[in-house]
């Protein structure tokens, strides 16, 4: 095989690899996940690209110690970062997988 063959045969699968990952980008933009803390008193909901569309407090904790909601309010969005994280983890293999990507290559998209 030639150097420009292969060339063209990297050049082909970035292009591929590219258009797969733009479209798992998008799937994940609208693909939600669903936190809380506190048994349901705080409840956030994140998008695959880690934009926090809603944010549910329930009006009882709101007579309690702001330290104790600031908490709450951590603790639900911390665990919906670490879903959202694994969506974007098994979209991205998804989208890059059967290229040939040495482990790991996925996490640079």
């Amino acid at each position: 095989m030639n150097i420009q063959a292969l060339m063209q045969q990297a050049q082909t699968m970035q292009k591929k690899v590219e258009a797969n990952v733009e479209n798992a980008k998008k799937e994940l933009g609208n693909k939600e996940v669903h936190a809380e803390a506190g048994s349901g008193l705080v409840k956030v909901t994140m998008t695959g690209r880690h934009v926090v569309k809603r944010l549910t407090i329930d009006p009882s904790l709101l007579e309690d110690e702001p330290d104790m909601i600031e908490d709450l309010i951590a603790a639900a969005i911390n665990d919906a970062v670490r879903q959202a994280d694994a969506l974007y983890e098994e979209t991205m293999a998804g989208a890059t997988s059967g290229m040939g990507l040495p482990p790991g290559m996925q996490g640079m998209f």
